[in-house]
């Protein structure tokens, strides 16, 4: 599929061949939603924690008679029954990450980008580069492009348009190395240079 490049400035600089096979499926939900639990799931700490009864610190002395009180027969204060008691069956610390084949999220990604492409939220740039320092230059070309929670991606930003653009809040900006479903999925557009486009086509070949 062919899909116009464009300039910083919103002007055009020609036309790209995009593989209809990583930018032209037709978009699985169900690829892209196991994806996105799975990299959630990663990111949970797991460190929710409630004292065990082996961890409260109170006496294991039998109270009352074991027999004729007409009560459970307690043997130590730290039960879940009373007051300052251990919690029955609380969270402790573990991991939340479980296994996902390579070749999933691989194709949910495949998925991702043509999810974008298919709306007409994925603008392809010549380069993204920046002769100086200057936010307000930067979020002027952007507002020509008509970048609105945008997520930009290229092979190695250029340290002027990094430093100029990071400050922007609408606009994130990420290694084509780092490339994600969730990141894609989680902002409206998707703007991936020349460069950027070559090293995914690489990477998902």
């Amino acid at each position: 599929m062919k899909t116009k490049v464009l300039k910083l400035d919103a002007s055009e600089a020609g036309e790209i061949d995009l593989r209809d096979d990583i930018f032209g499926l037709e978009p699985r939900i169900d690829l892209i939603q196991r994806v996105i639990v799975w990299q959630l799931a990663k990111r949970r700490a797991g460190t929710h924690k409630v004292l065990t009864r082996g961890e409260i610190d109170r006496t294991k002395k039998r109270f009352g008679r074991q027999k004729g009180g007409g009560t459970a027969r307690h043997g130590a204060r730290s039960a879940p029954l009373f007051v300052g008691g251990a919690k029955a069956m609380g969270p402790v610390n573990h991991s939340h990450e479980f296994a996902l084949p390579k070749k999933v999220r691989a194709l949910a990604l495949k998925h991702a980008l043509s999810s974008k492409a298919k709306v007409g939220a994925l603008i392809v740039l010549d380069d993204a580069k920046s002769s100086a320092v200057k936010t307000k230059d930067i979020a002027q070309k952007f507002g020509k492009l008509g970048l609105n929670k945008a997520l930009v991606v290229d092979g190695e930003f250029d340290t002027n348009f990094a430093l100029s653009a990071r400050n922007i809040p609408a606009v994130s900006l990420l290694p084509a190395s780092g490339l994600n479903v969730y990141d894609i999925l989680r902002n409206d557009q998707l703007v991936l240079t020349k460069s950027a486009v070559k090293a995914i086509e690489e990477r998902l070949a």
